[in-house]
């Protein structure tokens, strides 16, 4: 593609949000908090499906005949799903355009985390899970689209937005699920099937903004010409689905697995459940302000280091005297998982234009779910073999090695688009 072409076609998909109807600018605006407030409410749903299984594990694996290695392959599902269906995302978003899927997302997760409460055996439950995680999924690579595209000029405050509601929603789910399900008479499935409304609730708002964007496929933002891009030959995009997917490897350990750690080491259930929402809500302002401290710099490099060093030492606390000081383990494991606002906005700076993001959000979740599937069921099985957590945790803190090397290569300062270029272009320049 020509250079005057592929500067027109950036800008036709950097136009923000306010500056489609400039006739209406009041109801533009409106659309466009309303929009803000859409993209909260379904980052705010987006773990509460797997966090609010955590501090009830063990009771829901009991009710449903689940041995440690079973339940190991529940933690594992969410990237399994993230993965498949992640890299669906960005074809269904041609068809009928990335706010249409964000919105079917939210319908699905609302359908399955009520529907799975009432399964009346494991396959059942795991195929309900499955329905939620896709909505999870998609929404997953679409959000960070739907950023770039309509708010071009505000990528680290609304990533910043997004990474903070998400991050509430994994710790009020974590919080409060236990307590939740004491009110429903100790039913865990009344517990986890209340999160359905939240659900809900996003849908509600997803639907007016779908009715006003009135997108169409093809025509809603370039994502064609990022089809075109051959993702596979940028290394920063190869850094970027390694980096993000032993920071899953993490996250989706600690969230499956950590109350269990602490109800072993004698801390009872609703105080593990509290530690766990520890560990999300030390997210919520580190996730708003991390993201825009990372899009000013040329790299971010420093907090890729940071932020590993906080998680090795959270994971050898937690394996020497995991009741000694709990919540401090809980908050240096916390700060650690922040690496996942941080890969966030990285992938929305490294590439140029919506469609760009489109394809890299795609590739780098769609890997990187599926390179952290093994993990949690690994941890599931030292787990159910040694029968104490040394192992496990010294595995978790020694991914933190290659995950701070991925991370450096993906940080610098690059565009995917200067790696991943066809053979002609290449020959042409």
């Amino acid at each position: 593609m020509p250079a005057a072409d592929t500067t027109t076609s950036a800008r036709t998909e950097s136009r923000p949000l306010t500056a489609e109807r400039p006739a209406a600018s009041g109801s533009a605006t409106y659309l466009g908090w309303l929009f803000a407030l859409a993209i909260a409410a379904a980052a705010f749903n987006l773990r509460p499906v797997v966090t609010s299984l955590g501090p009830l594990l063990d009771q829901v694996r009991d009710d449903l005949g689940m041995n440690p290695t079973l339940a190991g392959l529940l933690t594992a599902v969410p990237s399994l799903c993230f993965g498949l269906f992640g890299f669906a995302a960005p074809a269904m978003a041609r068809r009928i355009g990335p706010i249409a899927v964000i919105t079917a997302g939210m319908g699905a997760i609302t359908a399955g985390v009520l529907a799975r409460s009432f399964a009346g055996g494991t396959a059942v439950f795991l195929l309900l899970t499955a329905l939620a995680l896709a909505g999870v999924a998609v929404s997953n690579v679409l959000i960070p689209v739907v950023i770039k595209r309509y708010f071009p000029e505000k990528v680290g405050p609304m990533i910043g937005l997004y990474s903070m509601a998400l991050s509430a929603g994994t710790s009020l789910a974590a919080a409060v699920t236990v307590p939740l399900t004491s009110a429903f008479h100790g039913d865990w499935r009344y517990g986890l099937g209340s999160w359905a409304a939240l659900g809900a609730l996003a849908l509600v708002l997803w639907l007016p903004v779908l009715i006003a964007k009135r997108e169409r496929g093809e025509r809603a933002g370039g994502t064609a010409a990022a089809a075109r891009l051959p993702i596979t030959r940028s290394r920063t995009a190869w850094a970027l689905a390694c980096f993000f997917g032993l920071q899953a490897t993490g996250a989706y350990v600690v969230m499956g697995w950590l109350p269990k750690i602490f109800q072993d080491a004698g801390i009872d259930k609703g105080t593990s459940g509290v530690l766990l929402a520890v560990t999300m809500v030390i997210g919520v302002p580190v996730s708003f302000v991390l993201p825009n401290l990372a899009a000013r710099r040329g790299d971010q490099r420093l907090f890729v280091v940071v932020l590993a060093s906080f998680g090795i030492a959270g994971y050898a606390g937690l394996a020497l005297a995991p009741a000694g000081a709990p919540w401090v383990w809980a908050v240096l494991v916390g700060l650690s998982n922040c690496a996942f606002p941080l890969v966030l906005t990285m992938i929305g700076l490294r590439a140029r234009t919506a469609g760009g993001v489109a394809q890299l959000s795609a590739f780098a979740q769609g890997v990187g779910y599926l390179i952290s599937i093994p993990g949690p069921i690994l941890i599931g099985r030292i787990y159910q073999v040694t029968g104490e957590w040394y192992g496990p945790l010294g595995f978790l803190a020694l991914l933190l090695v290659p995950q701070m090397l991925f991370g450096l290569r993906a940080a610098r300062a690059r565009h995917i688009e200067d790696e991943a270029v066809h053979p002609a272009e290449r020959a042409a320049a």
